[in-house]
């Protein structure tokens, strides 16, 4: 059986959210409190699915949500947090009041970011030098 599907996704809006559909959720989740997120969009009047709502709410609009750059020191415990515990965003957002998940992801896979900080990894596309190239006999025309 399953669970019913978040949404009907016909006439759902798509792509990048309006100032109004954020005022609509803000006030929303204001008065009513976080939670219910599939059923949402359809008692605040807005036509997007419950978990762009849920996603919008946690990952941007929140008042408790620090913006702007890192700091140093929020750079270097994310690099030390991502060496200890992985690729785990979640877990290193909880140890950094006001970052979301979504950030510390965002900023790890940033090219000149904190992905420069790892060591650089072998890269398998090329072959070893000392390896000639093996050929099919059937396809050795077709090089």
């Amino acid at each position: 059986m399953g669970r019913r599907p978040c949404c009907a996704e016909e006439g759902l809006n798509r792509g990048a959210w309006t100032a109004w559909e954020d005022k609509i959720l803000i006030n929303f989740v204001k008065v009513h409190g976080e939670g219910k997120w599939r059923d949402l969009p359809q008692r605040a009047g807005l036509l997007r699915c419950g978990k762009s709502c849920r996603f919008r709410w946690f990952n941007y609009l929140r008042p408790d949500i620090k913006r702007g750059n890192f700091s140093l020191e929020e750079e270097e415990l994310i690099i030390r947090l991502h060496k200890l515990l992985g690729n785990r965003s979640s877990m290193i957002a909880g140890r950094l009041p006001g970052r979301t998940d979504n950030e510390i992801k965002n900023y790890w896979n940033t090219p000149n970011q904190a992905s420069s900080q790892t060591p650089p990894r072998v890269s398998s596309s090329s072959p070893p030098e000392s390896s000639a190239r093996k050929t099919v006999p059937f396809l050795e025309g077709f090089n």
